[in-house]
């Protein structure tokens, strides 16, 4: 486990003192895809090139498997850091050095005999998919290409702990998907524990089972991705959520009721399982109701499906009432009523 007690760094200016990291603590399970997400300025970086004191912290311990990390000496850090790889946004490769010799870059300066060095390189280079590539220059590869290389170097030495700083972002959507599906697949092969740094919901939606929303410094918000999509509490992190599913605006919502200006509407909330349940076609078919989905969307986490759609519903009182009383009673959606129109 990652343990993160206390956890500052404040950088002192001539004229100023800005604090990056304030006194955050933080706990990480072992195997697990743990992500951080912020804004520009939020610390993010800072507080993961603390982890391995790329940035040395003003306070605070950070404890990794059984290691104190803090409390090592230089030589002992050097130690240290082989068992924690990390990737970062603008891949930071030799440029004159090819793909198999980036790669192998980390095992020389470990003093890895040349046989186990050259077979490590060749199986790292089959799991991420550079096979027919190893004597290309970083020059010749696309963006996607660069960062495999940037993954497999990370993964060289065996590392307990994956590091990635806004690992996607300089990369096109098609290509984000691919190396976000490589890194699950690298978790499950290998167990390690990835930390994913980045501002993008779409990245800790799409592979993530804990996120920490980080502002000024701090953790505002933590927990289950799943809790955290079905209930925002801080505006920072709505924000995020609508990166996702896209929510209307309440303008948006208000020009919907005083378009459709009969009957209920309603926001339906979907989770895990309920996400699958053919709810419009089962209502309209039991009740004497019109249904009528003026806005939603569904979306898929590591912890299963969530989304609202937001729904007209029409007819005799009795029968509307009957209908949210049947999505009360007898499924898991959530109901709630936006405005009662009759």
């Amino acid at each position: 486990m990652i343990s993160i007690k206390g956890l500052s760094k404040v950088f002192k200016t001539n004229s100023d003192t800005i604090t990056a990291v304030d006194r955050l603590d933080l706990d990480i399970q072992d195997g697990d895809i743990f992500g951080v997400i912020g804004y520009s300025g939020a610390g993010k970086s800072t507080f993961v090139r603390l982890l391995n004191r790329l940035e040395e912290p003003s306070e605070g311990n950070i404890t990794i498997g059984e290691k104190e990390i803090t409390a090592l000496n230089t030589n002992e850090l050097r130690l240290a850091r082989q068992e924690i790889g990390m990737i970062f946004q603008h891949f930071n490769l030799l440029w004159s050095r090819t793909v198999k010799d980036n790669i192998a870059f980390p095992l020389e300066i470990a003093g890895i005999p040349k046989v186990e060095r050259e077979n490590r390189v060749q199986e790292l280079i089959n799991l991420v998919g550079l096979s027919g590539r190893e004597n290309a220059y970083p020059s010749q590869l696309s963006g996607g290409q660069k960062q495999r290389v940037g993954i497999a170097r990370a993964l060289a030495n065996n590392p307990r702990v994956l590091l990635c700083d806004e690992a996607t972002s300089a990369l096109d959507p098609e290509t984000t998907d691919s190396i976000l599906d490589l890194l699950v697949d690298i978790n499950e092969k290998l167990g390690l524990t990835i930390i994913m740094i980045t501002h993008e919901m779409h990245v800790i939606r799409k592979i993530c089972k804990q996120v920490a929303v980080m502002e000024n410094g701090k953790i505002v918000e933590q927990g289950d991705v799943l809790d955290v999509f079905l209930n925002p509490k801080q505006t920072v992190t709505k924000k995020f959520v609508e990166q996702v599913m896209g929510n209307g605006t309440e303008d948006d919502l208000e020009q919907l009721l005083e378009t459709y200006n009969q009957g209920n509407v309603v926001r339906l909330h979907f989770v895990g399982e309920s996400a699958n349940q053919a709810l419009i076609s089962q209502l309209a078919k039991r009740y004497h109701v019109e249904l009528n989905i003026l806005q939603g969307k569904i979306t898929q986490t590591q912890r299963g499906a969530y989304g609202t759609l937001i729904v007209q519903i029409t007819g005799e009182t009795d029968e509307i009432d009957k209908a949210r009383q049947f999505i009360a009673d007898e499924t898991s959606v959530e109901v709630e009523v936006i405005r009662n129109v009759t």
